[in-house]
Formats: C-alpha cells, structure tokens, sequence
C-alpha cells in the first residue's frame, strides 16, 4: 500500500509540476480504486497544502488576487460548510461516481478549453457561485476542479496570475476540506497525517521532475495524452 501511495503521488506530482494542476484529481482518481474517497482525501491534505502554498507564492501580487478573487474564495468556504450534495463518508450516495463525472468533465474541458468565452464582465456575480458550487463539490469528491478551474480560464487572465489564482483557489478548498475531514471523521477510518507526510515527498520530488519534462516535450501534446487518460479514468470509476 505504501508503495502504491508513493508512485500515485509521484505521478501526481509529476503532472502537476508540467502542466501546473491536476494532483488531486489525478490522486483521488487512482487512490479510489483500492481505497475509499474519504481516506484518499485524508492522504491529500498535506501533499495538496503545501504544493498549492509552493504554487501561490511562486510569483508575487498574492495580495492583489486575493482583494480581486475574495468573492470566489468566500463561496468556496460557504460551499464547503453548506454543501447542497451529499459529503465524503457520510451517505449511501456514490461520491466516487460523481468524482468520476468531474474528472471526466475536467479531461473534456482540457481537451476544448481554448474555445471557452471571456466572462470576466459577469466576475462580481459568477466568482461566489462558482466559489460555492468548487466548495461543496470539494467536501462531496475530494477534488476541486468543477467549476473552479475552467471559471479562471474564463478571465482572461495572464498566465503567472492564472496558475496563482489557481493556487489561491486550491489553498483555500485544501484548508476548507482538511476542516471538514477534521471535523466529520468516519468511523474506522481515522486521518493518517503519517501517510500524508510520507505522500508530500513524492509528491514534491515529482513536480521538481515536471518541471524538468516541461521544457523536454510539448506541453500541449503532454496535456492531450494528460486529458484523454482523465476521460478514461472517469468514465471507468463512472462504469464500475
């Protein structure tokens, strides 16, 4: 089991370190399939925090995006406490059916994502409804992705302030879920900070190395081969 972790968070790691997201989406979609979401979420808490805090500070204006993005970062934490689906452990609702639909939305919005308007004139209202429904998704799969990160691809926005708000966006659904986790445990299912301090390493080493395949390949052919395999991943866990 210690093994699997390791390579699912290197691979994780990897992809997010080449093409700048996709380490829980990538962690849950693999984990879930020997263990159940809500210890894979358990396992993200700290490879997720300090990847996103690494990713946020990389750059500077953290103070502009969060005076800009606060509207966002608010719905995320309302949808985190009063989520309108059912949450990680605490029902008969299949979250990884659900967790599956969002990776295979995320894949086809990867593979068609320059064809997506400009909403920035609509931000004031869209930002705290799109913050709201990433929230409650989060504490409902473990992932935010749906619809946060193609809602900041809508902006406009330049490419260092998009992989920072995006990393402003998942410090904040990192912190959100590891307080919902805290506070909703599962029986017989206790948070492994152990585990998840084990995962951090691997993690970390492999965005070290895709930073390195960044600069060896083609992004975008990285990021079709990277999509289609999340279109697949989900629609497996969808299926079984």
């Amino acid at each position: 089991m210690v093994w699997f972790v390791i390579t699912v968070f290197a691979l994780a790691g990897m992809i997010k370190g080449t093409i700048g997201l996709g380490l829980p989406a990538v962690s849950m979609g693999l984990l879930t399939m020997v263990i159940s979401p809500f210890q894979a979420a358990t396992l993200l808490i700290i490879p997720s925090m300090v990847t996103n805090i690494w990713q946020l500070f990389a750059e500077g204006r953290v103070l502009q995006l969060i005076r800009r993005f606060w509207l966002l970062l608010i719905g995320i934490i309302v949808g985190s406490i009063w989520s309108v689906f059912p949450t990680l452990g605490h029902s008969d609702f299949n979250s990884e059916a659900l967790l599956g639909g969002m990776l295979a939305l995320y894949g086809l919005y990867g593979l068609f994502a320059k064809s997506m308007p400009n909403l920035s004139k609509y931000e004031n209202w869209l930002s705290p409804i799109m913050g709201y429904l990433g929230g409650a998704l989060t504490v409902a799969t473990g992932v935010v992705v749906i619809p946060v990160v193609p809602y900041l691809q809508t902006l406009n926005l330049q490419r260092d302030d998009l992989v920072q708000s995006l990393g402003l966006a998942f410090t904040t659904s990192t912190i959100c879920l590891a307080i919902f986790l805290h506070q909703n445990p599962v029986e017989n299912m206790p948070i492994d900070y152990v585990m998840s301090m084990i995962a951090l390493i691997p993690a970390l080493i492999g965005m070290w190395l895709g930073t390195k395949i960044r600069y060896r390949i083609s992004e975008q052919k990285f990021r079709k081969v990277f999509f289609f395999g999340l279109i697949a991943l989900g629609s497996y866990m969808i299926l079984r």
